[in-house]
């Protein structure tokens, strides 16, 4: 079959170490670097299948494209996506799913450990090594996780993967709740209330919705200990950002790392930018992107288009 799928942002996925060549075989592939909002009418008017990662497609885009049958997101998030466009002009639309999941635990404790070991900010003044008399610098803080609660917001195969990370570190677990949840289990499960002031460490792996947008604001924020930290790896608007400034700058809490922004790229007066804050450790993006997970992501694409081809219901969001 010679269909034409078409890549609008393969430059966030590749950077030239992916096996490409079971989707090539799937038909004639085009990809772009990027492909910005005026480029992609024309850009997927011949398409049959569109992959996109970041790149928005509205009713407009769909109505321009009068061959494609299937978009497929390049991530498991389909926020990109007017699902109810695509289900009007009955347009398939796939995701990926757990692809990602032990790439962003590793990283969630990359930066916790950072942040509670301060490895980063040793690590960037070799210089001041040889100004000190004993070598050994006590500059920085340095803490210990064993002991400590770690809580988790949204305990799926990403949260079971954190708490599995966390328990061979010496941590409790408690998972984020709703009222009335039941605190007993091997994970217990608590109230929001009770949640935030128990954890030591607050990690986010829930999906952004109505309910779940700035879940992390200034109320919650004053539920947590003085010496709690923030990890989001989840998206950027389920953390009110002014909120998480103003609480770091105060203290309320002790440090968070972020992955994950609103909106992406970052603008210049960004208020975790220009805040310049040494409690506050940035990634831009980048949890899910270990080279083995980028490769099981483009492997889920060729199965799911295989699927789509057989009349199979594989990862189908419409």
């Amino acid at each position: 079959m010679n269909d034409q799928l078409v890549f609008l942002d393969l430059a966030t996925t590749n950077r030239d170490d992916l096996d490409f060549s079971e989707l090539e075989k799937l038909g004639t592939l085009v990809t772009h670097p990027t492909t910005e909002p005026h480029e992609i009418a024309e850009r997927i008017k011949d398409a049959d299948i569109v992959l996109s990662n970041k790149v928005v497609i509205g009713a407009a885009e769909m109505d321009s494209a009068t061959h494609l049958k299937l978009i497929q997101v390049v991530a498991t998030g389909v926020n990109n996506i007017d699902l109810g466009a695509a289900k009007e002009r009955e347009l398939a639309v796939c995701n990926v799913s757990g692809y990602s999941t032990e790439a962003v635990a590793q990283h969630v404790f990359a930066s916790l450990l950072n942040l509670v070991s301060n490895v980063h900010r040793f690590a960037s003044e070799p210089k001041k090594w040889a100004e000190s008399p004993i070598f050994t610098r006590l500059d920085y803080p340095v803490g210990e996780l064993s002991g400590k609660t770690l809580g988790i917001v949204g305990y799926g195969s990403i949260g079971k993967a954190v708490a599995r990370i966390g328990k061979a570190l010496g941590m409790e677990i408690v998972a984020y709740g709703r009222d009335g949840s039941s605190d007993s289990g091997e994970i217990p499960r608590l109230a929001p209330e009770a949640f935030f002031a128990a954890s030591d460490v607050v990690t986010l792996h829930c999906p952004l919705t109505e309910d779940t947008k700035h879940l992390i604001k200034s109320d919650t924020l004053s539920l947590m200990k003085p010496g709690a930290i923030l990890i989001n790896t989840g998206r950027g608007d389920l953390v009110n950002e002014e909120s998480l400034v103003e609480a770091l700058q105060k203290g309320t809490i002790a440090g968070a790392a972020i992955d994950v922004l609103t909106p992406e790229p970052p603008p210049a007066d960004h208020p975790f930018l220009i805040a310049a804050l040494d409690n506050l450790f940035i990634t831009p993006h980048t949890a899910w992107s270990a080279k083995e997970a980028r490769q099981r992501l483009l492997d889920g694409i060729v199965e799911n288009i295989k699927a789509f081809r057989n009349g199979e219901q594989v990862n189908r969001v419409v």
